[in-house]
């Protein structure tokens, strides 16, 4: 007992000389609380007077809090004799919950802020058994004279970081407090086996969808005797066959494609090349819980294996260049010799049905270079032939028989594709006017002439359901093609990147740094083709000439949070990814510059899902 009091004596001596002097002798001190202090120091924290901020955004009906609270709930029933508090935080050191066993420990934590909707993040309030524990990232007893704060002093509090056991993410903190006369080390083995109790809740409630994917991938594979394969978020699976029989860029390939058709419409079966040469068929079966697709299931077969092509080769990227202007309305330019599966597919089947002359229903998300795509094809298929652009918004403000009109003298010598954008936006009144000129072009006898509309991310199910307008025209077209999004062809878009590259920069001689195409090529590209148009504007405009590096694309480009980020979060990511880059990667000196721990960075480029380049 006396060998306690004397170590809390020494260790204040120590805190009140560091405080007077900026440093102190620390043998006294543990090293993680030393290290504490001289951060709190660093970041301002005021020994006397800095108080916990409050929060009112917090997720109160989360996994977290839903798979602590029985925890929390047994361990008060268990420690009911003892007078303390068991506090639940996120991941933010923002308090969500706590628990007291003693009407007065609850009403001593009110007077320091302990409480939910506060802050104790360690840069606000110094070390403390919440904040230091996300810095270090490990388990702490902070007892007394070990806090920061000196309204702190009279509290023991020991914690423990919750960890997601799959991604390994810290969710938030487990603290229980006390005073410091009723402390016991014994504190610290309770709180660390409770936050492992919390752990495999999160376990179990994450696994649910895993578990279904799981179980779904061993009913497969316990009725076939080919490859079966399992895809769903950060899981993947696969037996014995499907190791022998594909190498490993080849199940990337399948995994990547299952990725694909586990999102698309309709059943998920289709037949790919590889780029061995094999031809493969795959079989899925969607693996859904609640609401939600968790994953999905492939069996693979092998059609043929490698064969030689015999067909004509493809014409260089030359031979298929726009000559004629595409509309200004057009989407970004898009190569159609595209390297990626799914961009050869949607080219060749392109060209397939303007070599008949049939109409043309195109899918795909909003930017991702439809009719960019459509223009280039067709001046390759129909080298006198010219694209004519409407979108549904002009349509249905002018009409289309007003627009035809000018067209109809250029249109009897010149053969013509007719792209109509975003026919789901259209009026009745001018789904109406389509369909009278649907119907005039059917029979209008001039094979060489096409007729292509486009949709962004439809619902066809619903839609028909609901009897829109535009599926009254559905009956028109003899063919429809999907353009897939920019993520599941980034073997794309090294060319993409050049052709947008030479359109935005004009004469000027601008390339990309393979930094950079590393930083474009990891990032998922919401907003396709034109979203990356906008992120070369930006690189350009910092770098006018010569090769655009990694820290001349938008923050965002750097970052895959599997999150929505706050404006808040948001910003504290582009300050992150601008210090990196003044630091050249290097994470210690952009985590000085910054005045966090480095701890904290590596938590944070987790969170933000930043990749940090080299330079």
């Amino acid at each position: 007992m006396h060998r306690v009091a004397d170590r809390r004596i020494k260790i204040a001596a120590a805190r009140a000389d560091f405080l007077r002097f900026g440093h102190a002798e620390t043998q006294s001190v543990p090293g993680l609380v030393a290290a504490s202090w001289q951060r709190s120091f660093s970041a301002g924290v005021d020994a006397v007077s800095s108080q916990a901020a409050f929060h009112s955004d917090l997720d109160l009906t989360g996994r977290l809090m839903r798979c602590s609270e029985p925890v929390i709930a047994r361990l008060s029933d268990e420690m009911a004799q003892m007078p303390l508090s068991i506090v639940l935080t996120d991941y933010r050191a923002r308090i969500l919950s706590r628990s007291e066993t003693d009407k007065t420990i609850g009403t001593l934590l009110d007077e320091v802020s302990l409480a939910p909707g506060f802050n104790y993040a360690e840069a606000s309030v110094g070390t403390n058994g919440i904040g230091t524990v996300l810095e270090s990232g490990q388990p702490l007893y902070i007892v007394g004279p070990e806090h920061f704060l000196e309204h702190l002093q009279p509290f023991a509090c020991a914690g423990s970081p919750i960890r997601d056991p799959l991604t390994g993410r810290v969710e938030g903190v487990l603290d229980i407090s006390c005073l410091s006369e009723d402390a016991s080390p014994l504190m610290h083995s309770l709180v660390r086996s409770a936050a492992h109790e919390i752990e495999r809740n999160l376990l179990v409630d994450r696994s649910q969808r895993q578990q279904a994917l799981f179980e779904a991938y061993v009913r497969v594979d316990a009725r076939t005797r080919g490859a079966v394969m399992a895809i769903g978020g950060t899981v993947v699976m696969g037996n014995a066959v499907a190791q022998s029989l594909f190498a490993p860029d080849e199940q990337w390939t399948i995994h990547e494609h299952a990725r694909y058709l586990m999102i698309s419409p309709g059943q998920p079966i289709d037949q790919i090349e590889l780029s061995s040469g094999k031809i493969v068929q795959i079989r899925g079966k969607r693996v859904v819980v609640g609401p939600d697709v968790a994953g999905i299931v492939v069996v693979v077969d092998i059609k043929s294996e490698p064969v030689l092509v015999t067909g004509q080769e493809r014409p260089a990227a030359a031979d298929l260049t726009v000559t004629q202007p595409i509309p200004a309305a057009a989407e970004s330019a898009i190569l159609s010799d595209a390297s990626s599966l799914l961009g050869k597919r949607a080219s060749s089947s392109l060209v397939a049905a303007f070599d008949v002359g049939a109409a043309l229903l195109v899918l795909g998300e909003a930017g991702g270079g439809k009719v960019s795509l459509l223009a280039e094809l067709y001046r390759h298929v129909v080298p006198a032939g010219r694209t004519v652009v409407h979108c549904a918004d002009d349509v249905n403000d002018h009409g289309l028989g007003n627009q035809l009109q000018d067209e109809r003298s250029t249109a009897s010598i010149q053969p013509t594709l007719y792209v109509f954008r975003n026919i789901d936006r259209l009026t009745p009144a001018a789904v109406a006017e389509l369909d009278a000129f649907l119907r005039e072009r059917a029979t209008s006898g001039r094979p060489r002439d096409g007729v292509a509309v486009t949709v962004s991310q439809p619902d066809l199910h619903a839609d028909l359901l609901a009897a829109r307008p535009y599926t009254r025209l559905l009956h028109h077209f003899e063919t429809s093609v999907t353009v897939a999004p920019l993520r599941h062809r980034i073997d794309d878009l090294p060319d993409i990147v050049t052709r947008v590259l030479a359109r935005r920069a004009g004469l000027r001689p601008a390339t990309v740094s393979a930094g950079a195409m590393r930083v474009i090529s990891r990032y998922p590209w919401p907003g396709n083709i034109r979203q990356l148009e906008q992120a070369l504007d930006t690189a350009l405009l910092t770098r006018p000439v010569g090769a655009i590096q990694a820290e001349d694309l938008p923050a965002y480009c750097h970052g895959g949070a599997p999150r929505l980020l706050s404006a808040l979060e948001a910003g504290e990511r582009d300050l992150i990814v601008g210090a990196l880059h003044k630091a050249e990667g290097n994470r210690m000196r952009a985590a000085e510059s910054l005045g966090i721990a480095r701890s904290s960075l590596y938590r944070k480029l987790k969170s933000f899902g930043i990749t940090v380049t080299e330079s």
